[in-house]
């Protein structure tokens, strides 16, 4: 059981500067929030230039803007400088995050058929929820775009001294590993 406790801790406890996580992160699984009146809700991103520029530009400060509604079917708002766009014809679905002429965020809760640039999609349950979190037909709101916080591990330290080697998942070795990353005296130790 220590060994295992002793994987997990190994493994959390590998910290990065900003940069390197930055450089280490991939917008195929990364997430911004959107928050409207102090509800908070993520967007998956898709992987394009807008959207790491948005993220780097988010990694520095959250960006806060207003949307207005605007026919039927969606918020839309100037972000207060431009992105790239790789414009395609899109026909939006409710939840979709647009860029729109490189300078504004759509946030739909209906559809429509335009050349856009896909920036993302809310996570929701139901139509419902949606139009509730984007206050549809509610006139102008304020919108937060920010990056998720990160929390994290950032020392650790151990009383055994026993020299085995462990596997990340607790296991002992019977013989010095070739190459990756092992626990060794409860530390990280790599080959």
């Amino acid at each position: 059981m220590i060994h295992l406790i002793l994987a997990v801790v190994a493994l959390l406890t590998t910290a990065y500067s900003s940069e390197e996580a930055q450089a280490q992160t991939t917008l195929s699984n990364m997430k911004i929030n959107i928050t409207i009146e102090g509800k908070t809700m993520p967007v998956n991103l898709v992987d394009n230039e807008a959207t790491r520029t948005l993220v780097a530009a988010l990694q520095k400060s959250p960006i806060t803007y207003e949307a207005d509604d605007y026919g039927g079917f969606e918020k839309v708002g100037g972000l207060g400088h431009s992105l790239p766009t790789s414009n395609q014809q899109i026909t939006t679905e409710a939840g979709d995050v647009i860029l729109y002429r490189g300078n504004q965020i759509v946030l739909f809760y209906g559809s429509n058929s335009w050349s856009y640039t896909r920036l993302g999609r809310i996570e929701y349950s139901t139509i419902n929820e949606l139009k509730s979190f984007l206050k549809t037909g509610q006139g102008r709101i304020s919108v937060k775009l920010s990056v998720p916080e990160t929390t994290g591990i950032m020392t650790t330290s151990a009383s055994i001294q026993d020299g085995k080697i462990y596997a990340l998942n607790g296991t002992e070795l019977k013989q010095e590993p070739t190459k990756g990353m092992y626990i060794k005296n409860g530390k990280k130790y790599i080959r």
